[in-house]
């Protein structure tokens, strides 16, 4: 078809712009795929408390039951330190080792090693684990657009390295104990040029880490990441300070869900995950721990409160989760709550899981609720990833492990009508028909909260 004044030809015109429609089209999609492609775990290193050193040690300590709560030893530091009108000082998830580090193997001098916080020294140690354990030779990850996030917050060891004389302090002292150097040290020591970022949104961090990343990697900003959180009580200045708001569990422990929850105890310790682009991860024959479907971040904005918790904040949160993974709250069988164990906090956390996760299932499935804070203690920035890593170890042994220091029920709080279970005892969680999927959610005292939707491994193709 053919304009006999202009001779243009319409028809190919026509279909010169059907060509072009299809291109952007096809180009649209692409990138709505990427936008929302599953990211694959394949790397996990820890060291949490309880003996966790590994991640079966830290299965087997979750499934036998393990409460590494203890007394804190003088060792820590001077038993006078603990105020004795402070009983909730005495107690907390520590590591048994926090003052061994390999630093030659890091490249890093016996007087700059001094200086280091040792946050910093267990995370190199612990992400080299992770890398370790996905079998990514460390010498190709040089110069490529590899990403570190990491969720650290406290600066117990500045306070030692401030009362040093002063002619013992030098330019190592700075490096050492800032929260930048945590993450930019890593990617320093492995050569990685992607995005290297020290994250402090208090409680979530760890868990803000791994969106971060997670975003990174669907953007094409980053083709691996690192992510994780470290955590260590190494001042009893800041333990006093936590104990002075009455945040504490005077009997040192976390009843999460319990009528008898009274506060949190600490803990410490340090975990790491290896991401991947699900795509990439599969081409490149990697072994796949878990696949995280989606994440979502939110802020609690004005409430009653600045540390006070929002209900429909939290709400929001869920479904922003849901709506990234492409998930249906039904499909949900495993929710790894934030579960301090307080009066306030729990209640709000359940009606908001309520709300979102709560409508019976039409095949009556359940969905249980725990947190790994039962058995640890408050891991602060390392909650998140604490919670992450038993999901995903629950995904991979195919069963839920017990929660701990559970009797009986807040009177804030109602199961009747909903499919939620506390695991009083370990549940078997077997593969079925449908992908298992679980959320961790971890909630931060600035307000900033995470959540993360985890699905189980993809079975290997046939053949592979």
């Amino acid at each position: 078809m053919t304009d006999s004044g202009s001779g243009i030809n319409f028809r190919n015109l026509l279909e010169q712009q059907i060509l072009k429609t299809k291109s952007l089209q096809a180009k649209l999609k692409k990138l709505e795929a990427s936008r929302t492609e599953p990211i694959a775990v394949i790397g996990l290193g820890c060291r949490f408390p309880g003996g966790g050193s590994k991640p079966e040690a830290y299965w087997q300590a979750l499934r036998d039951g393990v409460d590494a709560v203890r007394e804190i030893p003088a060792t820590r530091w001077p038993r006078g330190a603990a105020w004795p009108e402070l009983p909730e000082m005495r107690w907390a998830g520590l590591l048994d080792e926090v003052d061994t580090f390999d630093a030659s193997f890091f490249g890093i001098a016996p007087r700059e090693a001094m200086a280091l916080d040792p946050q910093q020294r267990l995370w190199l140690e612990v992400a080299w684990e992770a890398i370790e354990d996905a079998g990514v030779p460390a010498e190709r990850l040089m110069g490529t657009r590899g990403g570190v996030f990491l969720g650290i917050l406290g600066l117990d060891y500045r306070e030692h390295v401030a009362s040093q004389e002063p002619e013992r302090i030098d330019a190592y002292a700075l490096t050492g104990n800032l929260m930048s150097m945590a993450s930019g040290r890593l990617s320093y020591f492995l050569g990685l040029q992607g995005p290297s970022v020290s994250v402090d949104t208090a409680c979530s961090s760890s868990l803000v880490a791994v969106h971060l990343a997670c975003q990174s990697l669907r953007s094409g900003e980053s083709d691996l990441c690192l992510a994780g959180g470290v955590n260590l009580i190494l001042s009893s200045i800041t333990m006093y300070l936590a104990a002075r708001v009455q945040a504490l569990s005077p009997d040192g422990r976390c009843k999460t869900f319990d009528a008898s929850a009274n506060g949190f105890v600490r803990g410490e310790g340090c975990g790491a995950v290896v991401l991947k682009r699900l795509s990439d991860a599969q081409r490149d024959g990697d072994r796949i721990w878990a696949v995280i479907r989606g994440t979502a971040v939110t802020q609690d904005g004005r409430s009653t409160g600045l540390t006070v918790p929002n209900v429909l904040s939290q709400q929001s949160l869920l479904r922003k989760a849901l709506e990234d993974a492409q998930v249906s709250p039904a499909q949900v069988g495993y929710v790894e709550a934030h579960g301090t164990g307080t009066a306030l906090g729990d209640p709000i956390e359940f009606e908001a899981l309520k709300e979102v996760l709560g409508q019976p299932r039409p095949d009556g499935s359940s969905c249980a609720l725990g947190s790994v804070k039962t058995n640890l203690g408050h891991l602060e920035a390392a909650s998140g990833i604490a919670g992450l890593i038993k999901v995903v170890l629950s995904l991979h042994h195919g069963a839920i492990p017990r929660h701990l220091h559970f009797e009986t029920l807040s009177p804030r709080i109602s199961l009747e009508g909903t499919p939620f279970v506390i695991p009083t005892e370990g549940l078997p969680w077997p593969a079925a028909g449908a992908p298992r999927i679980a959320g961790v959610s971890s909630f931060g005292l600035s307000g900033t909260n995470a959540h993360v939707i985890v699905e189980e491994a993809p079975k290997p193709a046939e053949g592979a």
